[in-house]
């Protein structure tokens, strides 16, 4: 099964962040219908081909999700996407 794994560090505080991935999620929720809910400091996500979480802590967003095959297909689009809107909301990684 495919997976996509992605560390992207932030300059802010862990509230901060979880805002921020909360506007994420908004969006993830708007365009394709994914839910989204928070289990401690992990956003997880699921949706028919796709389920993970985006964890923060004080330093970092991780984003692990596992595709299914009908997704696997998608996954350049999906990473590519995904680490855009990690530089929009948290700046360039470094």
């Amino acid at each position: 099964m495919p997976a996509i794994d992605i560390r992207h560090h932030h300059h802010q505080d862990r509230q901060g962040a979880r805002a921020c991935l909360d506007e994420l999620a908004g969006r993830l929720r708007e365009r394709y219908g994914i839910d989204t809910h928070w289990e401690d400091n992990t956003l997880r996500i699921r949706h028919l081909g796709v389920n993970g979480g985006i964890t923060v802590d004080d330093e970092t967003v991780h984003v692990q999700a596992r595709l299914g095959m009908m997704m696997a297909a998608l996954k350049p689009r999906i990473e590519s996407e995904l680490r855009e809107q990690l530089e929009h909301h948290f700046g360039p990684d470094h």
